[in-house]
């Protein structure tokens, strides 16, 4: 019998070296026309993403994640003219994220503060216009977490958070690229299909679809589905520990509605899945309808639920017990939260094919891509590196067949 133990996986084990030029600080001029690595049955091409739609399967599907980032970056200044930074988690009041940001006069959030031993019990305070009308917004400390601040935030009850946020907020860019973010960020670090905002970090596969290429797909006959994966800023958190056991991995939330569940079932064995944000939505679905017989639903899968419970269902099961549970409690869609940990010994249910950047090194993205193609990603990253590739967010892509 087997003594594998995916807890005692090495990090240094999913090392390699990055130089910083091979970083892309900025994102090309035409997303599309970024570098595209094709790894299927272990051996590798490269093209441009443009090309994308003639080296995925006609009729198959594609599953995007059509989450919004939103300027989760507050500054403010003290009279003393000492900077604070407020960065946004998650909200607290309202809970739900579409509430939290059509909310009018205030909004609770869990939060990140830079630079918190200089704000002491004062509220900050920020001007700005809209309309050549002046606002301000007031950031109060109410209380805290293990790892964050809750912060209350009010401002005229004219104005909902989104709109608040549009106006002062900057882009949570990722903080490897070592730069402040510019006007064109704004753009640029949001996919062309946004839409429900929440996230904190751009599902960056995305990032390279332009509406050429989504046209090109349709004339294949690629049809295309959505999930909502909201990113956390947990996505960048370093592995500090020797082993994978040792690292706590973040919680995110993520909706798939009705519709999507039916376009998954009816493709099952044809699946591209458009960045490890997608992949993650996927998987967790699996197992959410797995332990669906238990006396009480849980809409959460646990970091290492797959590795610690028995795959009771076939894939198409576990779709139709998600399809059906819907049906009898007169819901749309699926809302639950995933803290799934994917690593080298995990075995897929949904995903076929992944669409996915370069990730850092001993980070839980590249444990996710190993877990994916095996010992080949250190192939697949040794060709990106000799070939002149741009790495993480900005960087360039890949198409990846999964080895099975």
């Amino acid at each position: 019998m087997s003594t594998f133990d995916p807890k005692n996986i090495r990090i240094e084990d999913y090392s390699y070296d990055l130089p910083d030029e091979k970083i892309a600080k900025f994102p090309l001029e035409q997303r599309d026309h970024s570098n595209l690595l094709i790894y299927k049955d272990s051996q590798i091409t490269h093209t441009k993403f443009y090309e994308l739609h003639k080296h995925l399967p006609a009729d198959s599907l594609l599953v995007v994640n059509n989450t919004k980032v939103v300027y989760a970056r507050l500054i403010f200044h003290k009279p003393t003219g000492a900077k604070i930074e407020i960065f946004l988690l998650n909200p607290v009041e309202p809970a739900e994220y579409n509430k939290a940001f059509s909310a009018k006069g205030s909004s609770k959030w869990s939060c990140i503060v830079g630079n918190f031993k200089k704000w002491k019990n004062s509220t900050l305070t920020k001007t700005f216009t809209i309309n050549e009308k002046e606002y301000t917004i007031t950031a109060e400390r109410i209380g805290k977490t293990e790892d964050s601040q809750i912060i209350n935030f009010t401002y005229d009850n004219t104005l909902t958070f989104s709109e608040v946020l549009d106006n002062v907020g900057l882009v949570p860019i990722p903080p490897y690229l070592n730069r402040e973010a510019v006007p064109q960020d704004k753009q640029t670090y949001q996919t062309v299909y946004s839409k429900l905002e929440g996230s904190v970090a751009a599902p960056t596969a995305g990032l390279h679809f332009t509406e050429s290429v989504l046209e090109k797909l349709q004339k294949q006959n690629i049809t295309t589905a959505e999930v909502t994966l909201h990113v956390g800023a947990g996505t960048f958190k370093p592995v500090k520990t020797p082993t994978i056991g040792g690292h706590p991995m973040h919680t995110e939330y993520f909706t798939v509605t009705k519709d999507n569940l039916l376009k998954l079932k009816e493709k099952l064995g044809d699946i591209t899945s458009v960045g490890t944000t997608t992949l993650r939505t996927l998987e967790s679905l699996y197992w959410l309808a797995n332990k669906l017989d238990t006396s009480e639903k849980q809409w959460f899968v646990g970091q290492w639920e797959p590795y610690e419970t028995r795959a009771k269902l076939s894939p198409e099961q576990a779709l139709d017990k998600l399809i059906d549970w819907l049906d009898k409690n007169g819901e749309d869609k699926i809302e639950a939260w995933t803290q799934i940990i994917i690593v080298p010994g995990y075995k897929f249910k949904i995903v076929d094919r992944l669409i996915t950047n370069f990730h850092q090194p001993r980070s839980t993205l590249l444990l996710l891509v190993a877990a994916f193609v095996g010992e080949d990603w250190r192939k697949i990253y040794d060709y990106a590196l000799k070939n002149n590739f741009r790495f993480l967010s900005y960087g360039d892509s890949s198409l990846l067949w999964k080895n099975n």
